[in-house]
């Protein structure tokens, strides 16, 4: 019964083509208890990375919601290009795990970028989503329709290295972390960080609108509807009041979400480039937020707030100007990137 169901497993993997960067030649073949599946990478351009996915379907392939357990190798890993990348999956013991009775899989990779300030961009296929909750908090109304353009986002929040690399100082009040996200700066503080970023890098580095920063949290169009980023469990994916040890914590510590994307529940409040303003109830592409306003939009919850703070619809704001220990930022760029 088991090799019947090694062999059933090993007709069923696909490979996936996303985004100008190709997983090709996959094959599975079985060792003992275990499946390894070896895969090729290409297309990717120099310096790029691609952070590498296996999907489980337990319906054919209308649904690819199913975690995995026992899997190792280059899942989660962000890749170069290359041949004979290696997915390791211990098959019987995720066997019990899986109660489909039309089980598939594919070998995914989401396109990175990784700059000389080790600075990881991830890519985000745009496409159009419902932004917003009608049973959320009253600025969170109305649920409407929002359409985005491809873009990039930051895989982590901004550290305090990267700030300290930058800008020559560190202003956090959690020092003595350089992988902790920088923390007590204000929306002008990051308009300058950006200024001298994009100085050093050629590039044209920004916060994330609203509306993309939403998008991504939500998973993009591999969204599997989960009310924090990456999970129904907060614990999983965020650092939140129940579990904040009184402090920030390094970025990536928790589990990503749907595009390999950290933190974006909890660690620190994010910035985002928009004004603050209520929500329009029509259709809209690629919103730019108010044309005016007081106050930014800050994204996300933080590192001493309730569950409930952390959803990926929940809004707050605060004065560009205003700095706080639980307030950082992670940066987005456009597709020329």
């Amino acid at each position: 019964m088991k090799t019947n169901f090694l062999l059933y497993i090993l007709l069923l993997f696909y490979c996936i083509d996303l985004q100008g960067q190709s997983i090709q030649n996959v094959e599975a073949t079985q060792h003992d208890k275990t499946i390894v599946v070896t895969y090729d990478l290409t297309g990717l351009k120099s310096g790029q990375t691609a952070t590498i996915s296996l999907f489980c379907s337990e319906d054919g392939g209308n649904n690819w919601g199913t975690k995995l357990h026992y899997v190792t190798g280059d899942v989660g890993q962000s890749i170069s290009a290359g041949y004979g990348k290696q997915i390791v999956w211990q098959v019987l013991d995720e066997r019990e795990r899986l109660t489909g009775s039309n089980i598939s899989f594919e070998v995914r990779a989401m396109l990175s970028s990784l700059n000389d300030f080790g600075i990881e961009m991830v890519y985000v296929k745009g496409g159009t989503f419902q932004m917003g909750s009608n049973d959320g908090e009253s600025d969170e109304k109305p649920k409407h329709s929002v359409t985005l353009s491809d873009f990039y986002i930051g895989k982590y929040e901004v550290t305090q290295k990267q700030w300290r690399e930058i800008m020559g100082n560190n202003p956090s009040n959690f020092k003595n972390c350089d992988n902790c996200p920088v923390e007590n700066v204000s929306w002008n503080d990051v308009q300058e960080f950006i200024k001298k970023l994009n100085q050093k890098t050629g590039e044209n580095y920004r916060l994330p609108t609203e509306a993309e920063w939403e998008y991504a949290a939500r998973g993009g169009a591999q969204s599997r509807g989960y009310k924090y980023a990456g999970s129904n469990n907060i614990g999983e994916v965020a650092w939140y009041g129940d579990n904040r040890s009184g402090k920030t914590h390094s970025v990536g510590g928790k589990k990503p979400n749907e595009l390999g994307i950290y933190d974006m529940s909890g660690n620190v409040w994010e910035w985002c480039n928009d004004w603050y303003g209520n929500y329009s109830a029509g259709s809209q592409r690629n919103p730019q937020g108010s044309s005016s306003g007081a106050s930014r939009v800050l994204r996300g919850g933080s590192w001493n707030l309730s569950a409930g703070i952390c959803r990926v619809s929940y809004r707050r704001y605060s004065f560009p100007g205003h700095r706080s220990d639980f307030s950082g930022f992670r940066l987005a760029v456009s597709p020329s990137l």
